[in-house]
C-alpha cells in the first residue's frame, strides 16, 4: 500500500476538548527541487506525494511527520534539521560505547523526517541503499536506560513504519514498545498555517575549505578588531539611554576601557545563543544597574545560607563581583572589582558547579576563545567536537524591549 493511501483511510481524531477542533490536512505546496537540491539528495517519492497532499502531520496523536515548512518564530524545516541532527549526537556521547552515526550533510548520513510526543526521533538511514524509496527508519530514543544502546534499525521503510506503529507497534530500546496508535491523522497543531520552506542563501563560508574572513578569524588572532572580523558587529548598537558618565556614578566606579569600547562597538545583546550582555545605559527598566543590584542581593542571600558555595565578595564590597551579563541556564559573567578597573579580572559565577578560577586574558579575548571553543569553564557552554564554532560565533543585538 502506498503512504499516500495508508493515510487517506485515516480519521481526524475526536476533540479532547469542546474547543479543541483538530484541523483537517491541507496541501502544501513545496518546491522539491529546491529542497532536493540543498539536501544534495532524493527524498523518498511516497513521502513527497503525501507531504504535497496535506502537509506537516500529527499521526496518532504522537507522532509528528515533519515537512519542508516554516512558520515563523514556530518552526524552520532547515534549523529543525539541524537542531535534531546535533541533539542525538550529542546524546549518544553521554551513552557510551554507542558512538554516534554520521549524520546528514554527511554521506550516508542519517535525516530526520519525525518525532513524538515523548523521547523518540526518528531518521531514514540514507546510506543504505541508492533508492530512497527504499531508506530503512532508524530511531533514536532519548528514555534507553544508561547501559542500552538508544539507536535502533527498525528496517522498515517509511510506509511499512507508519502502518507498523498503527497495528502492532514497533520494538525500543530496552524492550518497551512504541504504538500502536490511534488510526486518526491531522494537520499537526503548531503548523496549521504552515508555508513551504524556503532554504536560505547558503553562507560561502559555511563550508570549512571555502576559507574566508570569519574563517581565517577563527582560526586565529587576538583583539577586538579580530573579534569583529569573526562576528560583525551590528550598524547601530544599543546602549540605551544614558551616558556612562551616569552609569559610573550609579556604580559608584568606573568600568574597564576594553568594556566600553566593546559595548560602544556592539551594544547589549546576546553571544552564541547563550550570554546575554547588559545595556549598560538604561536608565529606567532592567538595564546593567538593575541587573548588577539585583544579582548582588541574590548572591548576599545565598552566600549567607550557603557560605561554602558562595566564596566571593559582592560588589559593592571592596574586590567584590560586578556581574555584566548572564547565561540563558543563569551563570553571571562578571568583574572581580580588585584594584584598578583596567586591571579587573573577568571570572564566572556557575549555577550549577563550584566557584571557579578568574579567568585568564581580557575580556574580548576571552570571548574569542570561547565563540572558537577553545575555553572550557563552568557557566559557559561549550562545544561538542562535531560542531562547526562557525555555527554558533553570531550576535543579536538588543533593543529597547529588551530585558537585559
Amino acid at each position: 500500500m502506498e503512504l499516500l493511501s495508508l493515510v487517506a483511510r485515516l480519521a481526524l481524531p475526536e476533540p479532547a476538548q469542546p474547543w479543541d477542533r483538530p484541523t483537517a490536512p491541507a496541501p502544501l505546496a513545496v518546491d522539491w527541487a529546491a529542497v532536493e537540491s540543498r539536501l544534495g539528495l532524493r527524498l523518498p517519492s511516497g513521502y513527497k506525494a503525501l507531504v504535497s497532499a496535506h502537509g506537516p502531520l500529527d499521526i496518532g496523536e504522537y507522532l509528528w511527520m515533519h515537512a519542508p515548512c516554516e512558520r515563523g518564530g514556530r518552526f524552520d524545516y532547515g534549523d529543525w534539521l539541524w537542531e535534531i541532527h546535533r541533539e542525538c549526537r550529542i546524546a549518544s556521547r553521554r551513552t557510551p560505547p554507542y558512538q554516534p552515526p554520521p549524520f546528514h550533510p554527511e554521506p550516508g548520513g542519517l535525516l530526520a523526517w519525525g518525532e513524538t510526543r515523548g523521547s523518540c526521533r526518528l531518521f531514514w538511514d540514507t546510506g543504505a541503499c541508492d533508492d530512497p524509496d527504499r531508506w530503512p527508519v532508524v530511531v533514536h530514543d532519548r528514555d534507553a536506560g544508561s547501559d542500552e544502546n538508544p539507536w535502533l534499525h527498525w528496517g522498515t521503510t517509511l510506509t511499512e513504519t507508519v502502518a507498523a506503529l498503527l497495528t502492532d507497534g514497533l520494538p525500543l530500546p530496552g524492550g518497551r514498545t512504541l504504538g500502536p496508535l490511534p488510526a486518526t491523522v491531522r494537520r499537526t497543531a503548531f503548523l496549521t498555517d504552515a508555508r513551504p520552506w524556503t532554504p536560505p542563501e547558503r553562507d560561502p563560508e559555511s563550508v570549512p575549505e571555502a576559507g574566508g574572513v570569519r574563517r581565517a578569524a577563527l582560526a586565529g588572532g587576538h583583539g577586538l578588531e579580530t573579534l569583529t572580523r569573526l562576528v560583525p558587529p551590528p550598524a547601530t548598537p544599543y546602549l540605551g539611554d544614558g551616558t556612562w558618565e551616569w552609569l559610573f556614578a550609579e556604580l559608584g566606579t568606573r568600568l574597564p576601557d576594553e568594556y566600553v569600547t566593546l559595548m560602544e562597538r556592539y551594544g547589549s545583546g546576546h553571544w552564541g545563543n547563550w550570554l546575554s550582555f547588559f545595556t549598560p545605559l538604561r536608565t529606567v527598566g532592567e538595564g546593567l544597574v538593575h541587573h548588577a543590584r539585583e544579582t548582588a542581593d541574590n548572591y548576599r542571600r545565598l552566600r549567607g545560607e550557603f557560605p561554602e558555595y558562595h566564596p566571593l565578595a559582592v560588589w559593592p564590597e571592596p574586590g567584590g563581583f560586578l556581574p555584566f551579563a548572564v547565561s540563558v541556564d543563569s551563570d553571571h559573567l562578571g568583574w572581580l572589582t580588585e584594584g584598578e578597573p583596567n586591571d579587573w579580572p573577568v571570572t564566572v559565577w556557575p549555577r550549577h558547579a563550584d566557584q571557579g578560577p578568574a579567568l585568564p586574558g581580557t575580556l574580548t579575548d576571552i570571548l574569542l576563545q570561547w565563540l572558537r571553543g577553545d575555553l572550557v569553564t563552568e557557566g559557559l557552554a561549550g562545544l561538542d567536537e562535531g560542531d562547526d564554532p562557525l555555527a554558533f560565533a553570531e550576535f543579536s543585538p538588543g533593543n529597547a524591549d529588551t530585558h537585559w
